[in-house]
């Protein structure tokens, strides 16, 4: 396993969608992107920077916080884009 639990890593405050989806872990984060983002809108900066923190997150030791940010990021600019 990597530094600091991997992708089992917790955000300090779980990830509260509007639809009351909680995401708990790097794990759920990036699972929820895989399945929440359609393929054609995955090469999307904020996107894109949201799975990369995500990563650097899981593998590297990054703050959990970046990642957190990373993904609200990605989730809204995919909101934006509709």
């Amino acid at each position: 396993m990597t530094q600091g639990g991997g992708w089992q890593r917790k955000f300090d405050d779980p990830i509260e969608l509007p639809d009351g989806t909680r995401l708990n872990t790097l794990r759920e984060a990036i699972a929820y992107l895989a399945k929440a983002i359609p393929k054609s809108e995955r090469n999307m900066p904020a996107v894109t920077t949201a799975a990369e923190v995500l990563t650097y997150a899981a593998e590297r030791g990054w703050p959990t916080m970046l990642a957190r940010i990373g993904v609200h990021e990605g989730i809204e600019a995919r909101v934006q884009s509709r």
